[in-house]
């Protein structure tokens, strides 16, 4: 038993202003931009585990990874938020 499915007719097809679509050009390049930041805050925080054979490793216990990382990893999210709710400009 084959289903056929609907062709979209030519009058189906509608073309989206640019003013009726929800994002702009400007959300896109603020929300790559804070996906970026985002990434980097979870490069910033990786590293080797805390267990080192023969002792203990305090490099889990670095700036880098405890402040700075998870800062810019909030920041990213933060401002993630305000990249989706620009409004651009008609």
């Amino acid at each position: 038993m084959k289903i056929k499915m609907p062709t979209p007719q030519q009058g189906d097809i509608k073309k989206v202003e640019e003013s009726e679509r929800p994002f702009g050009k400007k959300n896109y390049i603020a929300m790559g931009c804070c996906l970026a930041l985002i990434v980097i805050g979870f490069i910033l925080m990786a590293g080797p585990g805390s267990s080192v054979e023969g002792g203990f490793n305090p490099d889990i216990f670095s700036t880098r990874r405890i402040v700075i990382g998870p800062a810019v990893t909030f920041l990213g999210f933060l401002l993630m938020a305000f990249a989706i709710l620009i409004k651009p400009r008609n």
